[in-house]
Parts: C-alpha cells; structure tokens; sequence
C-alpha cells in the first residue's frame, strides 16, 4: 500500500474533486490509481486528454487490445483489471478472457496480434527495437499515422502503469469483474520465441 496520504471523496477540492467526480460518474467510483495520480490534478487531466487523443485516432478496440498487452508486459495488475472492465464494452466475457491469457492464440486477426506483440516489446526492451519492428507493423498494413498511435498508446500505459507500481498503489477490483475475468487478466503473459508469430503477412 502506498505511503502517500491521498484526499478522500469528502476532501477533496478544487480540480481534483472535478476529476473524482468525473470517475464517480464513468465508473460508480474513485479508483486508488486517480486519488494517486491526482495529488498532482493538473498533470493527470493532461493525462486524460493525451489518452483521449490517441484513442480517438488509434480506434477504442485497437487502443484498448494495445493498453492490454503493454499491461500485461510490465505485470500492471491495475491497468489490466481497469481496462479489461473497459473491453467488455467491445469483447464479450469470454473473448475477453482468451486475449487476456493468449492473446496470440484468440482468434484475432494477424495486424491486431503484431501491434500487442509491438507493444508487447516496447514495454520489455525498448532499447532493442529498430527499424525492423516499425517495418513489422507496416507489412500489417498499418499506416504511418496509426503506427505512431500504437507505439504512443504503449508509451503511455507504460508512463502510467510504472508510476502505479512505484508508488505501490492500492489495487481495485473494478465493480462487475467476476472472480473467473480477473483470473484471466491478471495471467502471466505466456512464453514466446525471439520472433513474434505474426511477423509474416502476405
């Protein structure tokens, strides 16, 4: 549990109360992660608008399978469970739990299977990537535009999800999460070779 003393509901004032009202609105609720990152408001509303770019541009189902596999990657129990309760506004319970364990092997189409494997890499050895990688994602069929997206929607979650894990934030279970859905998203990601599986596209 994180040493930090965050204001509570009935605490807090000012733009950090603007912004757990907005939770308590999307969501029933404050999460620990926004009364954390909210001790400095003005930087997480920026974050909100950053994330709200990107996903618009990028497309909520492919920022979202994106946000799940960089989660995954740096072993973010927070950022999976928050944006696993998110996809189910997209994939039903069952889908969701196949991503979540494999995701390499749920049935999705090649391109969404090489921008997790992208961000997948990007959150573990980034200093590793080149030119290669990007390439990857253009024979995919990506744009430049949606290639940046990808790469800008995993440095973000990795911006965010390390910052939970420093400060050893609480962790939630959102509302609505069955037992059986955070067993599945809270899985490790499973073993893989050098190469991605889906490096090859016709």
């Amino acid at each position: 549990m994180s040493i930090l003393k965050v204001p509570s509901e009935a605490e807090a004032t000012g733009l950090t109360a603007e912004i757990y009202e907005a939770d308590t609105r999307s969501m029933g609720y404050v999460p620990s992660h926004t009364k954390t990152m909210s001790l400095n408001p003005e930087a997480h509303q920026i974050w909100e608008s950053l994330t709200q770019a990107i996903s618009s541009s990028l497309g909520l189902r492919r920022y979202e399978l994106v946000t799940l596999a960089a989660a995954q990657a740096i072993g973010s129990s927070h950022c999976r469970l928050a944006h696993g309760k998110k996809s189910l506004t997209i994939f039903d319970e069952s889908q969701l739990s196949a991503i979540a364990r494999n995701y390499r092997d749920a049935g999705l189409p090649p391109e969404e299977v090489a921008m997790m494997d992208y961000a997948v890499k990007l959150s573990t050895d980034a200093a590793a990537m080149n030119d290669d990688d990007a390439q990857r994602l253009r024979d995919a069929g990506f744009s430049d535009r949606e290639i940046a997206d990808i790469t800008l929607a995993a440095a973000a979650r990795n911006y965010f999800s390390r910052a939970l894990l420093a400060l050893a934030v609480e962790l939630d279970v959102p509302p609505g999460v069955s037992p059986e859905q955070q067993d599945s998203l809270l899985a490790p990601l499973p073993a893989q070779g050098d190469e991605p599986s889906s490096g090859s596209f016709p």
